[in-house]
């Protein structure tokens, strides 16, 4: 199963679990509304493909008004993102989450993905972040 950040997001928070509060955005005008909406000094425009690396690749930005919000979901949607979990292969963004802004004292990492050569799910937990998961995970 394929799900995106913000589909996750709202399964975890169906069942009880904090989250940061956000929306997808399909357009960019639609991206400028949802920060406006979300209010505060900043927010995070992340580019929903089916594969982690996304900052890396240029995916994740801050926006700190509804207007960069806007610019920066215009020029994210339609573009593709090539990231060590895409291989070779690159992805089109279709759509951007629109986060609340948070001042993060710690960042825990959390995943379930599929290892297709044993059949089964691995979980993968880290203390740190998400960057560089990959050599973390090692």
């Amino acid at each position: 199963m394929k799900i995106h950040e913000y589909q996750a997001k709202a399964i975890l928070e169906r069942h009880g679990v904090p989250v940061p509060r956000g929306e997808v955005a399909f357009k960019a005008s639609e991206a400028g509304e949802i920060a406006r909406r979300l209010g505060g000094s900043v927010v995070v425009v992340k580019a929903q493909i089916h594969a982690g690396g996304r900052g890396k690749g240029g995916g994740v930005k801050l926006a700190r008004s509804p207007d960069d919000a806007e610019k920066l979901a215009r020029n994210m949607i339609g573009m593709t993102l090539k990231t060590r979990q895409t291989g070779p292969a690159e992805r089109v963004v279709s759509g951007v989450l629109i986060g609340e802004g948070l001042q993060m004292t710690r960042e825990p990492y959390l995943s379930l993905v599929l290892d297709r050569s044993s059949g089964m799910y691995v979980l993968i937990a880290s203390a740190s972040d998400g960057w560089d998961i990959e050599q973390v995970a090692e």
